[in-house]
């Protein structure tokens, strides 16, 4: 059952707990967002905190009126979001199963502060591998399912649409697709429920001249997939992608949206899989996540969602929590 906290919590005010590349990417996109009037920076580094907190500051004047400051675990508890993007990054070379050591030993120390503040709100985990650490914190918190999620696959599926737009030069916008599964190498397009407003995608690539399907989705997938490696080849991390892709789940929960939206939650027997956190389309508002949404795979996405299930279960089984 969805718990209602609506009337505990300021939907005005939102925490972010990691002030590395991502949480700042993250503080300034949701400054410019106007989603929110109060903003906590939490971070091990309180002068870190201060200064992105004070830079971005600055540009409230162009935005809406802000309140942003640096804190601690003590000014969490009416917030609508604690958002936690504190961990070690991604490096050159590494996959995000490889941070799984590190990040969950970052969230014994972070989880339990939060769960000491009776938190109302939404635990939203960005840090990765975020499936993981989604189910990690929410042993870690005790808090109730719908209220402890992950940015899953949001930012995978936003490339995915991205990479279709551009190859069949339409407006991404109008691309309805998803990444599921771990967001990470063992990720799944569901191309086979895939449609471009509506019509099938593969009808919509023949009107458009591309007959080619399954070499053009299987090379689609697979930049998809590497997106994040080339990126951190380049500039050594990603952040402005997940930033919005965190505005945007933001937007969904703080005006209720009912959105759908492929975030990471625990799951319970929907495509044979149960009792780990996978990125799947899930309806999304104030409560948090209210259902999985129930789209359509094929055999071969089926066995390979179950595979990524049981990547995950059996990493979370080497690192109890």
């Amino acid at each position: 059952m969805v718990q209602d906290c609506s009337e505990c919590i300021n939907f005005r005010k939102v925490v972010i707990v990691g002030c590395g590349f991502v949480g700042a990417a993250c503080a300034f996109s949701l400054m410019q967002s106007g989603l929110f009037s109060e903003m906590v920076l939490i971070d091990n580094d309180r002068a870190k905190a201060e200064g992105e907190a004070l830079d971005i500051s600055h540009g409230v004047a162009f935005a809406k009126p802000m309140k942003i400051y640096a804190g601690d675990y003590d000014d969490i508890k009416n917030a609508a979001l604690v958002i936690v993007t504190a961990g070690a990054g991604q490096k050159p070379g590494e996959t995000r199963l490889d941070l799984v050591k590190k990040n969950i030993a970052i969230f014994k120390s972070i989880i339990p502060e939060i769960k000491t503040r009776d938190f109302k709100g939404i635990l939203l985990v960005v840090s990765n591998p975020v499936d993981i650490l989604t189910t990690v914190a929410l042993k870690l918190s005790g808090l109730p399912e719908n209220r402890v999620i992950g940015s899953g696959t949001v930012l995978d599926t936003a490339r995915l649409k991205f990479e279709i737009g551009n190859h069949l030069n339409v407006d991404s916008r109008s691309v309805h697709a998803f990444i599921i599964g771990e967001h990470g190498d063992s990720e799944i397009a569901a191309f086979s429920s895939a449609n471009v407003s509506g019509i099938k995608l593969d009808d919509f690539c023949e009107m458009r001249g591309h007959f080619n399907h399954k070499q053009a989705s299987e090379e689609i997938a697979e930049r998809v997939k590497n997106s994040a490696y080339e990126i951190i080849s380049k500039k050594k991390a990603t952040y402005y992608g997940i930033a919005a892709s965190v505005k945007r789940i933001c937007e969904a929960i703080v005006r209720d949206e009912k959105s759908i939206l492929p975030i990471s939650a625990v799951m319970h027997g929907e495509y044979g899989i149960s009792d780990v956190a996978l990125s799947m389309p899930a309806i999304l508002g104030k409560n948090g996540m209210e259902t999985h949404v129930p789209i359509k795979l094929n055999e071969d996405e089926t066995s390979r969602l179950q595979h990524s299930a049981k990547v995950l279960k059996e990493i979370l089984a080497q690192n109890e929590v």
